[in-house]
Protein backbone atom coordinates (compact mmCIF):
# COMPACT_ATOMS: atom_id res chain seq x y z
CA UNK A 1 0.00 0.00 0.00
CA UNK A 2 1.66 3.08 -0.98
CA UNK A 3 0.29 6.75 -0.37
CA UNK A 4 0.18 10.43 -2.26
CA UNK A 5 -0.10 13.21 -0.97
CA UNK A 6 -1.18 15.77 -3.25
CA UNK A 7 -0.33 18.75 -1.09
CA UNK A 8 2.13 19.92 1.26
CA UNK A 9 4.07 22.74 1.87
CA UNK A 10 7.78 21.73 2.31
CA UNK A 11 9.67 24.65 1.63
CA UNK A 12 6.94 27.03 3.13
CA UNK A 13 9.63 29.31 5.19
CA UNK A 14 13.41 28.23 6.31
CA UNK A 15 11.89 26.10 9.09
CA UNK A 16 10.44 23.74 7.09
CA UNK A 17 12.87 23.64 4.72
CA UNK A 18 15.52 23.20 7.05
CA UNK A 19 13.45 20.41 8.60
CA UNK A 20 12.75 18.95 5.14
CA UNK A 21 14.59 16.01 4.91
CA UNK A 22 13.84 14.84 7.82
CA UNK A 23 9.87 14.89 7.07
CA UNK A 24 10.71 13.58 3.56
CA UNK A 25 12.56 10.32 5.07
CA UNK A 26 9.80 9.77 7.64
CA UNK A 27 6.81 9.71 4.78
CA UNK A 28 8.69 7.41 2.86
CA UNK A 29 9.23 5.01 5.73
CA UNK A 30 5.52 5.15 6.09
CA UNK A 31 4.99 4.65 2.15
CA UNK A 32 4.33 7.99 1.34
CA UNK A 33 6.17 7.83 -2.08
CA UNK A 34 4.97 10.39 -3.66
CA UNK A 35 4.28 14.39 -2.09
CA UNK A 36 3.30 17.94 -4.31
CA UNK A 37 4.95 20.60 -3.03
CA UNK A 38 3.01 23.97 -2.87
CA UNK A 39 5.21 26.45 -3.49
CA UNK A 40 3.54 29.96 -2.76
CA UNK A 41 6.31 32.35 -3.24
CA UNK A 42 9.55 32.85 -4.05
CA UNK A 43 11.70 31.13 -1.27
CA UNK A 44 9.20 28.27 -1.55
CA UNK A 45 10.02 27.42 -5.08
CA UNK A 46 13.41 28.43 -5.03
CA UNK A 47 13.99 25.80 -2.25
CA UNK A 48 11.38 23.64 -3.78
CA UNK A 49 13.76 23.48 -6.63
CA UNK A 50 16.45 21.98 -4.69
CA UNK A 51 13.97 19.48 -3.02
CA UNK A 52 12.92 18.33 -6.62
CA UNK A 53 16.20 17.34 -7.91
CA UNK A 54 17.42 15.64 -4.45
CA UNK A 55 14.25 13.33 -4.22
CA UNK A 56 12.31 11.16 -6.01
CA UNK A 57 9.08 11.70 -5.82
CA UNK A 58 8.64 15.02 -4.88
CA UNK A 59 6.69 17.10 -7.75
CA UNK A 60 6.34 21.07 -7.86
CA UNK A 61 2.97 23.55 -8.17
CA UNK A 62 3.43 27.05 -7.76
CA UNK A 63 0.63 30.12 -7.63
CA UNK A 64 0.00 32.63 -6.04
CA UNK A 65 -2.44 32.47 -3.59
CA UNK A 66 -5.63 34.66 -2.93
CA UNK A 67 -3.78 35.67 0.62
CA UNK A 68 -0.53 35.93 -0.79
CA UNK A 69 1.59 37.96 1.35
CA UNK A 70 4.77 38.10 -1.60
CA UNK A 71 5.62 41.58 -1.87
CA UNK A 72 6.15 41.23 -5.79
CA UNK A 73 3.78 39.36 -7.33
CA UNK A 74 4.56 40.09 -11.11
CA UNK A 75 8.13 38.85 -10.18
CA UNK A 76 7.08 35.82 -9.00
CA UNK A 77 4.95 35.15 -11.83
CA UNK A 78 7.96 35.74 -14.02
CA UNK A 79 9.91 32.91 -11.92
CA UNK A 80 6.62 30.92 -11.61
CA UNK A 81 6.54 30.97 -15.60
CA UNK A 82 10.24 30.45 -16.05
CA UNK A 83 9.81 27.16 -14.45
CA UNK A 84 6.91 26.31 -16.61
CA UNK A 85 8.81 26.60 -19.65
CA UNK A 86 11.60 24.40 -17.95
CA UNK A 87 9.09 21.99 -17.29
CA UNK A 88 9.95 22.39 -13.63
CA UNK A 89 6.39 22.56 -12.51
CA UNK A 90 3.25 20.13 -13.07
CA UNK A 91 0.68 22.20 -11.55
CA UNK A 92 -0.80 25.68 -10.96
CA UNK A 93 -1.65 26.16 -7.28
CA UNK A 94 -2.30 26.81 -5.07
CA UNK A 95 -4.54 29.75 -6.26
CA UNK A 96 -8.26 30.76 -6.28
CA UNK A 97 -10.13 32.83 -3.90
CA UNK A 98 -10.80 33.59 -0.03
CA UNK A 99 -13.37 36.08 1.12
CA UNK A 100 -13.31 34.37 4.79
CA UNK A 101 -10.53 36.67 5.38
CA UNK A 102 -10.58 39.44 2.85
CA UNK A 103 -6.65 39.69 3.60
CA UNK A 104 -6.36 40.65 -0.10
CA UNK A 105 -9.22 42.57 -1.65
CA UNK A 106 -11.27 40.84 -3.70
CA UNK A 107 -10.67 42.66 -6.87
CA UNK A 108 -7.00 42.05 -6.82
CA UNK A 109 -8.02 37.93 -6.12
CA UNK A 110 -9.57 38.05 -8.72
CA UNK A 111 -7.34 39.34 -11.51
CA UNK A 112 -4.46 37.34 -10.18
CA UNK A 113 -6.67 33.81 -10.05
CA UNK A 114 -7.72 34.56 -13.48
CA UNK A 115 -4.36 35.22 -14.99
CA UNK A 116 -3.28 32.15 -13.49
CA UNK A 117 -5.94 30.09 -14.90
CA UNK A 118 -4.71 31.48 -18.59
CA UNK A 119 -1.39 30.20 -17.50
CA UNK A 120 -2.57 26.75 -16.78
CA UNK A 121 -3.67 26.94 -19.82
CA UNK A 122 -1.53 28.25 -21.80
CA UNK A 123 0.80 25.25 -20.11
CA UNK A 124 -1.88 22.49 -20.55
CA UNK A 125 -1.44 21.91 -16.56
CA UNK A 126 -4.03 21.34 -14.07
CA UNK A 127 -4.72 23.83 -11.33
CA UNK A 128 -4.86 23.41 -7.72
CA UNK A 129 -7.71 25.67 -5.75
CA UNK A 130 -7.55 27.24 -2.49
CA UNK A 131 -11.73 28.29 -2.33
CA UNK A 132 -13.27 29.69 1.01
CA UNK A 133 -16.52 31.43 1.39
CA UNK A 134 -16.37 32.39 -2.53
CA UNK A 135 -17.69 29.33 -4.42
CA UNK A 136 -20.29 31.45 -6.35
CA UNK A 137 -17.57 33.87 -7.43
CA UNK A 138 -15.46 30.68 -8.23
CA UNK A 139 -17.78 28.68 -10.77
CA UNK A 140 -18.60 31.97 -12.04
CA UNK A 141 -14.93 32.32 -13.19
CA UNK A 142 -13.99 28.87 -14.04
CA UNK A 143 -17.21 28.39 -16.24
CA UNK A 144 -15.77 31.31 -18.20
CA UNK A 145 -11.93 30.92 -18.26
CA UNK A 146 -11.31 27.05 -17.22
CA UNK A 147 -14.07 25.11 -18.82
CA UNK A 148 -13.70 21.52 -19.47
CA UNK A 149 -10.39 21.50 -17.92
CA UNK A 150 -8.40 19.34 -15.12
CA UNK A 151 -9.10 21.02 -11.47
CA UNK A 152 -8.42 20.01 -7.81
CA UNK A 153 -10.29 21.70 -5.03
CA UNK A 154 -7.57 21.10 -2.21
CA UNK A 155 -8.53 21.13 1.14
CA UNK A 156 -12.65 20.88 0.89
CA UNK A 157 -14.27 22.67 3.42
CA UNK A 158 -17.83 23.28 1.09
CA UNK A 159 -21.34 21.87 1.97
CA UNK A 160 -22.48 19.14 -0.51
CA UNK A 161 -24.27 21.23 -3.09
CA UNK A 162 -20.95 22.93 -3.71
CA UNK A 163 -19.43 19.72 -3.86
CA UNK A 164 -21.78 18.25 -6.11
CA UNK A 165 -21.42 21.82 -8.58
CA UNK A 166 -18.04 20.45 -8.50
CA UNK A 167 -18.27 17.31 -9.75
CA UNK A 168 -20.87 18.12 -11.67
CA UNK A 169 -17.76 20.15 -13.56
CA UNK A 170 -16.09 16.79 -13.41
CA UNK A 171 -13.54 18.62 -11.20
CA UNK A 172 -11.43 16.55 -8.44
CA UNK A 173 -12.11 16.70 -4.33
CA UNK A 174 -9.07 16.39 -2.11
CA UNK A 175 -9.56 15.89 1.65
CA UNK A 176 -6.97 16.90 4.46
CA UNK A 177 -6.69 15.77 8.15
CA UNK A 178 -10.06 18.32 8.33
CA UNK A 179 -12.33 15.27 7.55
CA UNK A 180 -10.70 13.54 11.14
CA UNK A 181 -11.99 16.27 13.37
CA UNK A 182 -15.00 15.63 15.89
CA UNK A 183 -16.93 18.73 14.94
CA UNK A 184 -16.83 17.91 10.93
CA UNK A 185 -19.89 16.22 10.61
CA UNK A 186 -21.50 17.86 7.72
CA UNK A 187 -17.97 17.23 5.65
CA UNK A 188 -18.03 13.13 6.75
CA UNK A 189 -21.62 13.29 4.93
CA UNK A 190 -19.35 15.34 1.76
CA UNK A 191 -17.15 12.45 1.80
CA UNK A 192 -19.95 9.76 1.20
CA UNK A 193 -21.15 10.94 -2.06
CA UNK A 194 -17.73 12.11 -3.36
CA UNK A 195 -17.44 9.20 -6.07
CA UNK A 196 -13.62 7.61 -5.08
CA UNK A 197 -12.70 8.36 -8.97
CA UNK A 198 -12.76 11.68 -7.68
CA UNK A 199 -11.09 11.72 -4.54
CA UNK A 200 -7.85 12.83 -3.49
CA UNK A 201 -6.03 12.99 -0.28
CA UNK A 202 -3.78 15.16 1.10
CA UNK A 203 -1.78 16.88 4.25
CA UNK A 204 -1.85 20.12 3.66
CA UNK A 205 1.19 20.41 6.09
CA UNK A 206 2.74 21.86 8.34
CA UNK A 207 -0.77 22.97 9.16
CA UNK A 208 -4.04 20.57 10.37
CA UNK A 209 -2.44 17.91 11.69
CA UNK A 210 -5.34 14.92 11.97
CA UNK A 211 -7.48 14.63 15.36
CA UNK A 212 -4.73 12.46 17.11
CA UNK A 213 -1.81 14.50 15.78
CA UNK A 214 -3.78 17.40 17.13
CA UNK A 215 -1.01 20.18 18.79
CA UNK A 216 1.69 18.83 16.62
CA UNK A 217 3.79 19.89 13.29
CA UNK A 218 1.63 18.38 10.37
CA UNK A 219 3.59 16.26 7.84
CA UNK A 220 2.81 13.77 4.93
CA UNK A 221 3.62 10.83 6.75
CA UNK A 222 0.22 11.53 9.02
CA UNK A 223 -1.78 11.02 5.82
CA UNK A 224 -2.74 7.51 6.38
CA UNK A 225 -5.01 8.89 9.41
CA UNK A 226 -6.94 10.72 6.59
CA UNK A 227 -6.93 7.59 4.55
CA UNK A 228 -8.37 5.80 7.71
CA UNK A 229 -11.06 7.60 7.89
CA UNK A 230 -12.35 8.23 4.32
CA UNK A 231 -12.37 4.39 4.46
CA UNK A 232 -14.63 4.33 7.94
CA UNK A 233 -17.42 6.70 5.72
CA UNK A 234 -17.13 4.98 2.62
CA UNK A 235 -17.12 1.16 4.41
CA UNK A 236 -14.13 0.12 2.25
CA UNK A 237 -10.98 -0.99 3.23
CA UNK A 238 -7.66 1.53 3.55
CA UNK A 239 -6.45 -0.12 1.02
CA UNK A 240 -9.00 0.94 -1.49
CA UNK A 241 -9.12 4.59 -0.45
CA UNK A 242 -4.95 4.64 -1.50
CA UNK A 243 -5.20 2.93 -4.23
CA UNK A 244 -7.90 4.96 -5.80
CA UNK A 245 -6.26 8.54 -4.53
CA UNK A 246 -2.99 7.70 -5.73
CA UNK A 247 -4.18 6.36 -9.34
CA UNK A 248 -6.66 9.64 -9.11
CA UNK A 249 -3.76 11.68 -8.13
CA UNK A 250 -0.98 10.41 -11.12
CA UNK A 251 -4.21 11.23 -13.81
CA UNK A 252 -4.66 14.60 -12.38
CA UNK A 253 -1.01 15.47 -12.62
CA UNK A 254 -0.43 13.48 -15.99
CA UNK A 255 2.16 11.45 -14.02
CA UNK A 256 3.67 8.34 -16.02
CA UNK A 257 5.20 6.29 -13.89
CA UNK A 258 3.42 4.20 -11.20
Amino acid sequence: MKFFDSHAHLSFDEKSYLEADEVITRAKEKNVNKIINICSDLYALEKGLILKEKYKGIYLASAIPPHSEEKNLELFLESIEKALIEKQIIAIGETGLDYYYDFVDRTTQKKYFIKQLELAKKYDLPVIIHIRDAFDDFFEIVDEYYKNKKLLLHCFTGDKENAKKVLDRNFYISFSGIVTFKNAKNLKEVVKMVPLDKILIETDSPFLAPQNKRGKKNEPSYISETAKELAILKNINIEEVANFSYQNSLSLFNILCS
